[in-house]
């Protein structure tokens, strides 16, 4: 039944044959500069349940250990009046009727509150994340499976988008967003900006008010100019090649993020495969 439910899920992969082996490379004013061939490290076998796997062990890994004061809700003066008086027999504060310190009690201590020493990691081997990163730097490279993650971007382009180096010296944000405007990316930015959502539940009132949609991953050779302009817009995340993993790829474990690489980090991406 296993093995019947895997040749399942493989058949609904698309095997990449609508990769494409050449890229366009644009220039600032979005116009096509030249061409770039598709390293190999992006050929790499589609998994995306090692993806979500790989996603899923390293959120649970970056989790911080938390759990409340070891005396919360217990610093009361409480005694135990007994039974024979026709109410329930809880703590209640001392020269008082008022129930405290109890875990069904306003006020009172949580009966098994989360423990700062429990261990929320999950264990993966080191080489299911490695192909997990390929598997997501894979998608990245296929049309079909970009747009089925709900980016908006100009049909024309290749996927991932190519920039020249000169992207990576743009000093201020306004020229950034004139050049995404000009290679037809912009418009993701506009979706993750009116996606800004307010958060339900507790999670609002902790810091965590908005979610914010993931948009475009801009990967530039170094830490540069033109990354520092453009980290600030909407959804947009920078990265170099180094810094490259299954979840920046793939947030949330799911493949397919519009990616826009300058051609220095393309060609430093193609020794991978080396």
């Amino acid at each position: 039944m296993a093995e019947k439910t895997i040749k399942q899920k493989k058949a609904d992969i698309p095997d990449g044959k609508h990769t494409p082996v050449k890229l366009n490379v644009y220039g600032l004013d979005g116009k096509v500069a030249g061409e770039a061939e598709l390293p190999a490290a992006f050929k790499a076998d589609y998994r995306p349940d090692l993806i979500r796997r790989a996603v899923t062990a390293m959120e649970a890994n970056a989790r911080q250990p938390y759990g409340p004061r070891p005396k919360a809700g217990a610093r009361h003066s409480v005694e135990t009046w007994g039974k024979g008086r026709g109410v329930s027999r809880v703590q209640r504060l001392k020269g008082s009727s008022r129930a405290a310190q109890s875990p069904n009690n306003v006020g009172g201590r949580r009966a098994h509150p989360p423990k700062v020493d429990k261990d929320l990691g999950k264990k993966i081997n080191r080489k299911e994340l490695h192909r997990a990163k390929m598997a997501a730097l894979h998608a990245t490279s296929v049309l079909e499976i970009v747009r089925g993650r709900g980016h908006q971007f100009d049909e024309k382009l290749t996927v991932p988008v190519v920039v020249k180096d000169d992207f990576e010296s743009i000093k201020s944000t306004k020229d950034a967003i004139e050049s995404l405007s000009s290679i037809g990316v912009y418009a993701d930015v506009e979706r993750a900006k009116n996606g800004r959502k307010i958060r339900p539940g507790r999670g609002k009132m902790r810091g965590r008010r908005y979610r914010n949609p993931r948009g475009i991953l801009v990967v530039v050779s170094e830490e540069c100019d033109g990354g520092r302009s453009i980290r600030n817009l909407a959804g947009v995340e920078v990265a170099t090649p180094r810094t490259l993993n299954a979840s920046v790829l793939a947030p949330g474990g799911a493949p397919g993020r519009l990616t826009m690489i300058t051609e220095a980090a393309l060609v430093e991406i193609g020794r991978w495969a080396e």
